[in-house]
């Protein structure tokens, strides 16, 4: 979900990163975690090198953000999105509307952009406003501008294998599982959570990849009974701590993506996953730390997206004009 900001009540991402500043750091010392930071790294480095080659062709990349009311965790992330993408070597614009704007009204600017050959990509923070429809408005974003890989048409794509245009956390996460050299060919994997645009789309990449997928939901009657058994554990839930040692296999790999706000007893608040990492990494072989684990991979597969989205606009040009000379389109 690359727009959705992290809102926890009563809690800023600044007072957040305040207060975990140096456990995190020793955190990510630790050898079992599976750190975001460098395969993002990595990701921007080929993003970056991608979108000069596009700027040379004529298309420069751009992001287009739309804000509906003010949040102060969508400005953060914003912010945030925004340095990658000018790091990577694309340009970010910002369309902010007032929280009264109408889904009409919003779906309306949204046609606008799609018809709009110099905008490459489209992303909508969340949370919008209590009257306004999210799906209809991702839907509303053409599926050749869906960088967030959360239009029904792109969802569908990954059940054919089509998976270059995932979304974002989901993508994130396999790319973190990648990470540790396991052959996910025929691996044991279990996905805690079913929801649309975390849980099924990683079970369908997993099964792209030839892995054994288990997925759990409210209604599984033993969760620790199928976790116990995965080499490999994604848990996407939004309970904090749900995850315990005694649910792991021994030697597996642990991909935590919940984000949830811990009361301390002197009354400070952390955040931590859906995982209780102090016990399952002595259990795990690999685990992902909350936060700096598949939170920066998210925003760096975002850029990605917009390079293959930018790549299928291209072709799309190129079979609709007949021309080498690429410069038209997106001047």
């Amino acid at each position: 979900m690359c727009g959705a900001a992290l809102l926890i009540p009563g809690v800023t991402l600044q007072q957040s990163n305040h207060e975990q500043g140096t456990r995190d750091m020793a955190k990510l010392e630790d050898a079992r975690y599976l750190k975001g930071g460098p395969v993002a790294a990595r990701i921007v480095g080929q993003v970056r090198q991608a979108a000069e080659v596009a700027r040379g062709e004529g298309f420069p990349p751009r992001l287009v953000s739309i804000t509906v009311g003010d949040v102060d965790a969508v400005d953060v992330y914003v912010r945030n999105q925004r340095a990658k993408a000018q790091l990577a070597g694309i340009e970010f614009d910002e369309r902010r509307f007032p929280a009264e704007t109408t889904a009409a009204e919003l779906e309306a600017a949204i046609h606008g952009m799609n018809a709009d050959p110099r905008v490459t990509g489209i992303i909508i923070q969340r949370p919008v406003p209590a009257h306004i429809p999210i799906r209809s408005l991702q839907a509303a974003v053409h599926p050749l501008k869906d960088v967030e890989g959360m239009h029904p048409a792109s969802i569908g794509n990954i059940v054919y294998n089509q998976l270059d245009l995932a979304p974002c956390t989901a993508a994130a996460s396999v790319e973190l599982l990648k990470e540790t050299g396991l052959d996910l060919r025929g691996l044991e994997v279990v996905v805690v959570g079913h929801s649309e645009i975390v849980g099924k789309p990683i079970a369908f990449l997993l099964m792209s990849e030839g892995a054994t997928v288990t997925v759990c939901h409210h209604m599984t009657r033993s969760v620790a009974a199928h976790a116990r058994r995965a080499d490999a554990l994604f848990v996407a839930v939004g309970k904090p701590r749900l995850i315990h040692a005694d649910m792991v296999k021994p030697g597996a790999a642990v991909i935590d993506i919940g984000i949830n706000a811990e009361t301390l007893p002197g009354g400070t608040t952390r955040i931590v996953g859906d995982v209780d990492t102090d016990s399952v990494k002595e259990v795990a072989s690999w685990i992902t730390p909350v936060p700096g684990g598949v939170g920066p991979v998210t925003v760096a597969i975002l850029l990605r997206n917009t390079m293959v989205a930018l790549s299928r606009q291209q072709a799309l040009y190129r079979r609709t004009f007949g021309t080498s000379d690429d410069r038209l389109a997106a001047e």
